[in-house]
């Protein structure tokens, strides 16, 4: 795990490191399972002084990535009013945190909150592309699903990032010396994450 986190870290002098980065915070907001936050550390560990741009970069993306999801439940959620499509049973089928039961409690959560269900999912551990993808099969306001994914989004991301501008060496010490744990508290985190979202929406 070590030498992988030093791998990592080494992306930060690569010209596709930024780029790599971009891609997961993308894919993450729509479909992909791993999120871009310990790259973003990584990335941001290996060259502090670039921080906020990773920070800028992470956020731009993920709300794309959100935009993306959005339009797969607009467009291609429904094979018809009352019927899921197979790509909407692909994703209950095999992706984390997707179940039919949570996409439908999902909805009434947005019926009465909206803008809060999207800020905190976007801001939280709890699996974002549940909520990007439902936002559009439930039809919900676009201007204000990117407004609150860019609040969200960019306050997890800036926070992150101004932490490791501000405390960046202590910070990379203590990763070095206890990366371990800390992958292991991480994944404790977005695992207690899931069960957090099937609890309450279920």
């Amino acid at each position: 795990m070590k030498s992988l986190y030093h791998w990592v870290l080494s992306w930060a002098e690569s010209p596709y490191g930024t780029r790599f980065m971009a891609f997961i915070s993308f894919a993450e907001s729509s479909f992909f399972p791993i999120p871009a936050d310990p790259l973003l550390i990584a990335l941001a560990l290996g060259k502090i002084r670039k921080a906020l741009y990773f920070a800028l970069v992470c956020t731009v993306a993920s709300v794309l990535g959100g935009v993306f999801g959005y339009i797969i439940g607009y467009f291609l959620w429904w094979s018809s009013p009352n019927e899921f499509s197979s790509l909407a049973n692909f994703f209950f089928n095999n992706v984390p945190g997707f179940s039919i039961e949570v996409f439908r409690n999902v909805q009434q959560q947005y019926e009465n909150y909206n803008f809060l269900v999207i800020f905190l999912a976007a801001f939280t551990p709890i699996p974002y592309k549940v909520f990007s993808i439902s936002a559009g099969a439930f039809f919900v306001n676009l201007p204000i699903f990117v407004i609150a994914s860019t609040l969200g989004r960019g306050l997890r991301y800036f926070a992150l990032a101004f932490l490791i501008k501000i405390f960046g060496k202590p910070i990379k010490a203590l990763l070095d010396k206890y990366f371990n744990l800390f992958i292991i508290l991480l994944t404790i985190l977005f695992i207690f994450s899931y069960f957090l979202v099937v609890y309450f929406f279920n």
